[in-house]
């Protein structure tokens, strides 16, 4: 194997610089590239922006893997001007298990990170994913990976459905996936593995460290836009984990058939709230059955996936664009109530705890908008209420509603005649209209909705 390292002297030099930081946890982010030049320079930008009070990014180091493209020159450019990026390349390709073991040997770090070349985290992705790593009997945390595809097609429905069934059963049993961090205490997976995460998880859960799935981490990707794609992922991706139990006697939870049966019924609203939703939802079974017996058939048949063929439709993430909402056909509303720090909510001081919450909310618009999209609409609309209006999903909103209660209850602001500093805590809810049906109809959705407010609005959208 030809392997060639860059920076070496600019990492040590870095390193030397944080040497003695032991109230963050120090990480090491590996991201495994092969042919990777339309996404690695966005994915490299997106790490290295991450930033948060628990962890300290010391490491960016990049396996070029056998690429024939521009993704080594494109990764050399940043690194030249980033002293925390590595470049390592690889002549031949190997694997994504062996680029991996590569990356391990190199990492310097307690926790080490792996992140897809094809994925974009959110703007605290790597906080929420590394902070757990404080608790020392955490050995390993996985993120929440949110599709970008149309749900409004029949391969961007299967899509959104696969990763919510993952994210459902992940929180009930970890599977983690997508983007992982785990403590750096292996020296290297099974290089015929097809499924690395699986691979470390098993390794990590077999040392004895318990297993963290923490939705709060989100990173954005695309999934197959076509059948064979699809096809082509899953069939790879159960041979993967076939493999794994034979091997390392470790079974994932997504295996079993059971708890993914129960949280099809349990995500009814997106499986089987119209005739065409319900249709699709057969139809993704049926595709991720067939799957699965060719996976079967090729791991009893000895077939090798550890060098992957690309997916080529999942490459192709557009700049800025990432988001699933940008593609949404619903409308959610989000209201969220601030409350002034030490507010007594009593009648004797609720008007000028409510004209301080109005004060506060206002100040902080400016930072709000910043982080959000331009076509979003937000306005305050009564004693402390903030109001956004968004192109997204149920799921989306949340998303959007999390980062705005981030960005108010980590800032503070002055209120009153005497300016006096307070801090300002968050208590949202939301509501996602879907687009009306040629029928009329109109799909209503939202945390706290029942069965008689959901009448409600279904009657007032069809007087419309």
């Amino acid at each position: 194997m030809a392997t060639k390292v860059e920076n070496d002297v600019k990492v040590k030099q870095m390193h030397s610089e944080v040497e003695g930081d032991d109230k963050r946890v120090g990480c090491s982010i590996g991201i495994m590239a092969y042919n990777e030049e339309a996404n690695i320079a966005r994915t490299l930008r997106a790490v290295l922006a991450q930033e948060g009070p628990s962890i300290c990014i010391k490491e960016v180091i990049v396996v070029a893997s056998g690429c024939t493209d521009h993704t080594v020159p494109i990764v050399s450019e940043i690194a030249e001007e980033e002293p925390r990026v590595r470049l390592l390349v690889q002549e031949k390709r190997e694997g994504k298990a062996s680029a991996i073991n590569l990356f391990l040997k190199k990492a310097t770090s307690e926790v080490a990170v792996l992140i897809g070349a094809d994925v974009i985290p959110d703007e605290v992705a790597i906080e929420n994913l590394c902070s757990p790593f404080q608790n020392p009997e955490i050995g390993m945390v996985g993120g929440r990976p949110v599709p970008v595809n149309d749900p409004a097609t029949f391969m961007g429905h299967a899509v959104h459905l696969l990763w919510r069934l993952h994210d459902r059963v992940a929180r009930i049993h970890p599977k983690l996936g997508e983007v992982i961090a785990f403590r750096n205490v292996i020296s290297g997976i099974p290089t015929n593995s097809a499924v690395d995460e699986i691979s470390i998880q098993a390794l990590i859960s077999q040392l004895g460290y318990k297993l963290v799935y923490n939705p709060a981490c989100v990173v954005y990707n695309k999934g197959p836009i076509t059948v064979r794609d699809f096809l082509k992922q899953r069939r790879r991706i159960y041979a993967g984990h076939l493999k794994v139990k034979a091997q390392q006697n470790y079974e994932a939870s997504t295996m079993k058939i059971g708890p993914i049966v129960r949280q099809l019924i349990y995500t009814r609203d997106f499986t089987m709230s119209s005739p065409r939703q319900a249709f699709w939802t057969l139809g993704a079974v049926s595709l991720e059955g067939l799957a699965r017996m060719q996976g079967y058939y090729d791991f009893m048949r000895k077939r090798e996936h550890h060098i992957w063929q690309m997916v080529e439709t999942t490459k192709d993430l557009e700049a800025g664009q990432h988001k699933v909402r940008r593609i949404c056909n619903a409308q959610s509303v989000i209201v969220l109530r601030c409350i002034i720090e030490g507010a007594a909510g009593n009648d004797v001081n609720r008007e000028r705890e409510d004209r301080e919450a109005t004060e506060a909310a206002r100040k902080l618009l400016p930072s709000i908008r910043a982080k959000i999209r331009k076509e979003d609409i937000l306005s305050v609309n009564g004693p402390g209420i903030l109001t956004a209006v968004i192109r997204a999903e149920q799921q989306g909103a949340e998303i959007v509603a999390e980062r705005i209660k981030r960005i108010v209850e980590t800032s503070t602001v002055r209120v009153g005649l005497r300016g006096r500093e307070v801090k300002v805590h968050v208590a949202y809810s939301s509501l996602t209209f879907a687009s009306k049906a040629p029928d009329g109809t109109m799909t209503v959705k939202g945390p706290l909705m029942n069965e008689e407010l959901v009448s409600v609005f279904s009657a007032e959208s069809q007087k419309h």
